[in-house]
C-alpha cells in the first residue's frame, strides 16, 4: 500500500477501500498502531527553529555587548588586566541571562503549541471515537461534521449534504459541494475533485465519512509546507511599544553619554577612563533585557491560564485580557452546565413531567404527579427527537455522555425514558436526506424511509418556527387541522414554559407525496418539549466578580427571550431593563443601538450577524470586548472581538481557529479567571518597568550630576556595570512574576490607550530615580569633604546605590499599595535580594574582588550609614503612593 497516490479521485469507494486494505467501519486499533509506526504521525514536520546555540550567539548581536567586548580588548592591551577580566565576566553574565530568558520563552511557547493539537473522530474497532489527529493513518475512516477541520486527505465514502470550505488550498470563495462518485479525468484540478477532502480545510455543513489516503507531509497541505522556510513570530503591541521605548532610551543614552564624556574630557580626565565610563553609562541607561522579560511574563501568564482551563493561542491576547471591559457570553454550556434535561412535555392539550437529570437514562413519565405508561402521543412526540438528531448517547468510564448537541442528547434520553429504543428507530426508518439546522432557520428537518417504503419527514426546532410550517396537529391519535385558536393556545403554552426558565422545542412530521419536494411545509405538529440547562454555581460568583471588577457581563443566546431572562436573573446579569431579541435589534438603527447598547444585558433569538453588531457597538464605545462562540457562524464575531473565545468542549474547529483563546471547560468562570491573569501579567510588566527605569534614572542622575557639578567620577566602569547587572538581573525578573495585588479584581478595567506610563507610574519612577541620585550624590560629596580617600568614597557610593535599588524593588511591587502591606509576599524577590546581598558582601570583603571592584572592608558604621540612606527611599515612595491614592496624579488606572 502506498502512503500517497495522486489519483484517488478516479477510484470508486470500493476500489479505494480495497487499495487501502481497510473497510467502511475503519481499522482495528492494533492495525492503526502498526501503520502509525510505518507512516509516522499525521503532522507537518516542524519548520526550522533557532537552536540553543543560535539563540546564544544572537545575544552578541546587541550593540552594547559588542562595544563592551571591544572595550575589554582595549583594556587588556593597555594593561588593565583585572578590569578587563571583570568586564568580561559581567558581559558573560548578561549574555547568559538574556539567553536563558529567550530560551525559556521559546520553549514555553513551543509547549503551548503542542497543547493545542487537534483531535478527530475516527472509526476504530467498528466504533466512533475521538483520537488525536496526529495518530491518524492511511486506511482510517474519519467522520466529518459541520464545523470540523478535516484532519487528513480523505477519499469520501459517505456524503450527506456535505460542503467544505477549501479556500485556503484552492482559492475558491464558495464551499465545495461533495459527492462520493468517482471522476474519470486524472488531471482534474484539486478544486474539482469533489469526492476528496483535504487536511486543513473546513466542513461548513452536512456530514460525511472518508477513508484517509494521505497524512502528514504527504497531504496537499504538506506539499505547501515544504515550500515554507520560515515561521512568522507574532510580536505583541506591548513589545512593539517597548521596542520604541528602547530606541528612545538608546538615543537619550547617546546624548547623555556624549555630554558627560565631553565635560569629563574638558576637565582633563584621561581619555581611556572616560571611554570606559561612557560605555558603562550607556549600558546603565538602556534596559537591553526588556523585550525578553516581557515575553517571559506573557508566557508565564499563558501557562498559568492553561492551569485555569484557558488555552491562549496568541500571546498578544494576554495583555488585551487585562483591559477587557465587557464579556459577551453564550448561555448554554458557558453560563450553564450544558447538561440539558427534558422536564415537561405538552401533547394534545395534556402536560407530562419527566423525572431524572443529566444524561443518565433513568426516569419516569408523570401525569398529575403520578407515574404512567407513556401514551402513544408521547412516543410519537419523542421519536422525531431521536430520528432528526446527530447526537449519540455513549457510556465512558461508567458514565453516560452525549456525543453531539446537548439539546439533541436530552431528547434521546427522554425518548429512552419513554420506552423507545434509538437503535431500533433508526434501523426501522433510515435517514435519506436532511436540511441541517442553521442559526437563521432555527430548525432541522430529516427525511426517512418507512418500512412500507414511503417517505416521512421529521422536523424539530424553535417552537414558533416549526409551528409556522404546520397546518395540522396531533389530536387523540389523529391529524386534525390547526385552527387560529389552536395556534394561540400552543403559543401561550410555549410562553408559560419559557417563563419558567425552560427551553421549548416543537416537533412535527409530514407524510405523503410531497415529502421529497417540500419536506417542511404542511406539517403536523406533534407537541412541545420543554427542557432546562441549570446555571453553573461558579458562574454566579464569576458574574459578581465581574461586577466588582468593573466588567460588564452580557448574555447572548439563541434561546427564547423568557428563558434567557429567567437564567440571566438567576445569575445576576439581568437586574433591570429588558431582553432584546434579534428582531428588535434588526429594527433598531445603528445610531439608536449605539446609544442603547450600554444598557442592554441580555440578547435572545439572535443570529451570528447580530453578535457581530453587538461586538462592533461595544468597541465603538471604546470598550474592550470579549466574545464567546462555538459554532461555524460565530467565526466573524470571534474574529471581530478584541478577545475571541471558543468553547473547547462544544466548540467547532472553525470557532477555535477564529478565536484567540479556547476554554478547555466551556465555563464562564474561566473567562473571568483569564481576565484576572491578564491583569496580573500587565501589572507585573508595569512593576518591572517602573523598577528598572527608576533605577536607571537614579544612576544617570548620580553619574551625570557628579560630572556636571565638577566632582570626580563617583563610580568606576566596573562598578557601574555591576550595578546594572544586579538590578536588571534577578530582582527585576522576580518582579515580573510578582504575586497579584489583593484588590486587582476590585479595580475597573485598564484603559488600553493610557499604556503603562500613567501619571502615577511616571511619578513613581521619576521620584524614585531622583531621590536615589540625590542621596548618592550627597553621600559622595560628604565623603569627599570628610577627607576620606576617593576610592573609599566611591565604594561607599557603590554599595549605597545597590542597596537603595534593593529597597526600591519592594516599593515597586505596587504603584498604589503601601510597601508595608505583605512586604515579603514575593518569595522569589526575597531570594533574589538575599543572593545579591551575599554577592555584595563578598565584593566588600574577598581580597581579589576588592581589587576588581575597588572596595574595602567596610566597618559596621559604614554599613549602617549606607543602609540608612538607602532605606530613606521607602518613606519617600510611600508619600508618592499616598498622593496617588488621593488622585494627585490623575486616574490610577
Amino acid at each position: 500500500m502506498t502512503d500517497r497516490l495522486p489519483l484517488w479521485h478516479t477510484r470508486s469507494v470500493e476500489q479505494t477501500l480495497g487499495d487501502l486494505a481497510t473497510a467502511s467501519r475503519g481499522l482495528s486499533s492494533a492495525e492503526a498502531a502498526q501503520r502509525l509506526q510505518i507512516h509516522g504521525p499525521n503532522e507537518l514536520t516542524s519548520l526550522a527553529r533557532e537552536s540553543a546555540w543560535r539563540t546564544f550567539a544572537a545575544q552578541f548581536k546587541n550593540a552594547l555587548i559588542v562595544i563592551l567586548l571591544i572595550a575589554t580588548v582595549i583594556s587588556g592591551f593597555l594593561g588593565h588586566t583585572l578590569e578587563a577580566i571583570v568586564i568580561t565576566v559581567i558581559v558573560l553574565f548578561a549574555v547568559l541571562l538574556g539567553f536563558f530568558q529567550e530560551y525559556r520563552a521559546s520553549r514555553a511557547l513551543e509547549a503551548l503549541r503542542q497543547m493545542a493539537a487537534p483531535t478527530a473522530r475516527a472509526l476504530r474497532d467498528g466504533e466512533e471515537m475521538v483520537v488525536p489527529a496526529r495518530d491518524l493513518v492511511p486506511g482510517d475512516v474519519v467522520v466529518l461534521r459541520a464545523g470540523d477541520r478535516v484532519p487528513a486527505d480523505t477519499r469520501l465514502t459517505q456524503s450527506v449534504n456535505l460542503a467544505v470550505d477549501e479556500a485556503a488550498l484552492t482559492g475558491e470563495s464558495q464551499p465545495a459541494q461533495k459527492t462520493i462518485d468517482p471522476f474519470e479525468d486524472p488531471q482534474l484540478p484539486l478544486g474539482d475533485r469533489r469526492n476528496m477532502t483535504y487536511a486543513g480545510t473546513i466542513v461548513t455543513h452536512g456530514r460525511g465519512e472518508g477513508a484517509v489516503v494521505s497524512t502528514g507531509m504527504s497531504t496537499e497541505f504538506g506539499r505547501v509546507a515544504r515550500m515554507v522556510e520560515t515561521v512568522e513570530i507574532t510580536r505583541t503591541p506591548l513589545q512593539e511599544n517597548l521596542d520604541r521605548l528602547g530606541g528612545t532610551l538608546g538615543k537619550a543614552a547617546l546624548v547623555i553619554v556624549g555630554l558627560v564624556v565631553a565635560i569629563g574630557l574638558m576637565r582633563g580626565l584621561p581619555v581611556i577612563q572616560m571611554f570606559m565610563f561612557g560605555i558603562a553609562l550607556a549600558v546603565a541607561v538602556v534596559p537591553e533585557a526588556l523585550p525578553a522579560v516581557v515575553t517571559i511574563s506573557l508566557a508565564i501568564g499563558v501557562r498559568r491560564m492553561v492551569k485555569r482551563n484557558a488555552l491562549v493561542r496568541r500571546l498578544p491576547i494576554v495583555e488585551t485580557l487585562g483591559s477587557t471591559s465587557v464579556i459577551c457570553s453564550d448561555k448554554t454550556g458557558t453560563l450553564t452546565r450544558n447538561e440539558m434535561t427534558v422536564r415537561q412535555l405538552y401533547v394534545d392539550g395534556r402536560f407530562f413531567d419527566v423525572t431524572g437529570t443529566g444524561y443518565e437514562a433513568k426516569g419516569e413519565i408523570l401525569e398529575a404527579g403520578a407515574a404512567i405508561d407513556p401514551p402513544d402521543g408521547v412516543r410519537a412526540l419523542l421519536a422525531p427527537g431521536v430520528l432528526a438528531s446527530d447526537a449519540r448517547l455513549v457510556t465512558r468510564n461508567g458514565r453516560s455522555q452525549i456525543e453531539g448537541d446537548p439539546t439533541e442528547g436530552a431528547l434521546i434520553v427522554a425518548a429512552i425514558k419513554a420506552g423507545l429504543d434509538p437503535g431500533s428507530l433508526n434501523a426501522r426508518e433510515p435517514r435519506v436526506s436532511e436540511i441541517p439546522f442553521t442559526s437563521e432557520r432555527r430548525r432541522m428537518t430529516t427525511v426517512h424511509t418507512r418500512t412500507d417504503g414511503d417517505p416521512i419527514a421529521y422536523s424539530k426546532g424553535a417552537a414558533e418556527e416549526v409551528l409556522a410550517g404546520c397546518t395540522h396537529h396531533l389530536c387523540s391519535g389523529r391529524e386534525v387541522e390547526l385552527t387560529p385558536a389552536d395556534r394561540e393556545r400552543i403559543r401561550a403554552t410555549e410562553q408559560r414554559m419559557a417563563a419558567d426558565g425552560l427551553r421549548v422545542l416543537s416537533l412535527a412530521r409530514k407524510t405523503g407525496a410531497t415529502v421529497a419536494e417540500q419536506p417542511e411545509s404542511a406539517m403536523t405538529l406533534l407537541g412541545l418539549v420543554a427542557m432546562m440547562d441549570p446555571p453553573r454555581p461558579e458562574a454566579r460568583e464569576a458574574v459578581r466578580t465581574c461586577e466588582t471588577a468593573g466588567i460588564r457581563a452580557v448574555m447572548i443566546t439563541g434561546d427564547h427571550p423568557l428563558t434567557a431572562a429567567s437564567v440571566a436573573r438567576e445569575l445576576g446579569i439581568l437586574t433591570d431593563g429588558h431582553v432584546v431579541t434579534g428582531r428588535q435589534l434588526e429594527a433598531m438603527s445603528d445610531a439608536d443601538f449605539q446609544r442603547d447598547v450600554g444598557g442592554i444585558a441580555v440578547y435572545a433569538r439572535v443570529s451570528p450577524a447580530d453578535k457581530l453588531r453587538v461586538v462592533t457597538a461595544w468597541q465603538k464605545r471604546g470598550d474592550i470586548a470579549a466574545m464567546t462562540g462555538d459554532g461555524v457562524n460565530d467565526a466573524p464575531a470571534l474574529k471581530k472581538a478584541d478577545v475571541g473565545i471558543a468553547m473547547g468542549i462544544a466548540g467547532t474547529d472553525v470557532s477555535k481557529e477564529a478565536a484567540a483563546m479556547t476554554l478547555l471547560d466551556d465555563n464562564f468562570a474561566t473567562i473571568v479567571a483569564a481576565v484576572e491573569e491578564g491583569r496580573i501579567v500587565f501589572g507585573n510588566i508595569k512593576k518591572y518597568l517602573m523598577y528598572l527605569l527608576s533605577c536607571n534614572v537614579g544612576e544617570i542622575v548620580l553619574l551625570a550630576g557628579s560630572v556636571i557639578a565638577g566632582l570626580p567620577l563617583p563610580l568606576t566602569a566596573v562598578q557601574i556595570l555591576y550595578v546594572n547587572l544586579a538590578t536588571d538581573g534577578l530582582p527585576a525578573l522576580a518582579l515580573a512574576i510578582d504575586p497579584p495585588e489583593g484588590d486587582l479584581m476590585r479595580r475597573k478595567p485598564r484603559n488600553p490607550r493610557l499604556g503603562i506610563f500613567t501619571p502615577p507610574v511616571v511619578a513613581m519612577l521619576v521620584t524614585g530615580g531622583l531621590w536615589s541620585g540625590i542621596v548618592n550624590i550627597g553621600l559622595f560629596t560628604w565623603g569627599l569633604r570628610a577627607g576620606r580617600p576617593l576610592e573609599e568614597v566611591m565604594a561607599l557610593t557603590f554599595v549605597a546605590l545597590v542597596l537603595i535599588q534593593f529597597f526600591n524593588a519592594y516599593n515597586c511591587r505596587s504603584d498604589r499599595l503601601s510597601v508595608l502591606r505583605r512586604p515579603f509576599a514575593n518569595r522569589w524577590l526575597n531570594i533574589a535580594v538575599a543572593w545579591e546581598l551575599a554577592l555584595l558582601i563578598a565584593i566588600a570583603y574577598v581580597p581579589f574582588l576588592q581589587r576588581a571592584f575597588g572596595t574595602f572592608s567596610f566597618s559596621a558604621v559604614d554599613w549602617l550609614m549606607s543602609a540608612a540612606l538607602a532605606f530613606s527611599i521607602v518613606p519617600v515612595m510611600e508619600a508618592v503612593k499616598w498622593m496617588a491614592r488621593r488622585g494627585w496624579f490623575g486616574d490610577l488606572a
